[in-house]
């Protein structure tokens, strides 16, 4: 059973929260705030975490950075819960490496669409055994894109959406979809996931650019 922390000041949300998750087969723990939550998520790592952005004793950005600096905790898919009015801190976030984000209020079926898919690509790249770097996009440029490419591709290897590049990088959507082109044809590849894969190989090298060993890949 997967087991999913979530971090949550406002009671009537959380327990919200983590009934829907019980309902559907995950083992739910709760933080009241985000400096119990990182005792939380120490004492025993979960699957994923679910944390909200604004909450007493330590927000959720402060929550991300204690999490990422840890290296058992470091590679554990993490979710914003956000107001509708942080968008604009979105970037900040997403900087300090979250996974995804979901806006309150947060219908399920969004909710459980970005766990499963969260949980779903951990798991792939635990098979793998990726041990990517996100710190950086500068080991794409060895692909042959520009710095802006690079940095989209980054977000792709994240699993991020055109939509959530856009907002991150605070560029359109079309302006995404060209770079995409762009890593497309660089790469030789005609998919996202395609051009994923080549991104969490080269991150997970320790040479820029290097093929991994192990797996075939």
């Amino acid at each position: 059973m997967k087991r999913i922390l979530v971090i949550e000041d406002e009671s009537e949300m959380r327990r919200n929260l983590a009934t829907v998750l019980r309902l559907e087969k995950y083992q739910a723990i709760t933080a009241e705030n985000g400096r119990t939550g990182v005792e939380l998520a120490k004492k025993e790592p979960p699957d994923l975490i679910l944390c909200d952005v604004m909450m007493p004793e330590l927000d959720g950005f402060g929550v991300l950075q204690a999490l990422r600096q840890d290296a058992r905790l470091a590679l554990i898919p993490f979710i914003f819960l956000t107001a509708k009015g942080e968008k604009n801190d979105l970037r900040s976030g997403m900087n300090l490496g979250a996974d995804d984000y979901l806006t309150k209020p947060i219908a399920k079926a969004d909710l459980l669409s970005a766990i499963e898919a969260r949980l779903k690509r951990s798991d792939q790249q635990s098979k793998r055994e990726f041990k990517p770097d996100f710190s950086s996009y500068d080991p794409l440029l060895s692909l042959g894109l520009t710095p802006r490419a690079a940095e989209v591709l980054l977000w792709v290897a994240q699993g991020k959406t055109n939509a959530d590049i856009g907002t991150i990088l605070s560029i359109s959507e079309s302006t995404v979809k060209k770079h995409l082109l762009e890593i497309f044809a660089k790469l030789g590849v005609e998919t996202r996931s395609a051009a994923g894969l080549r991104a969490l190989e080269v991150l997970s090298s320790k040479l820029p650019g290097s093929k991994p060993t192990g797996n075939g890949l």
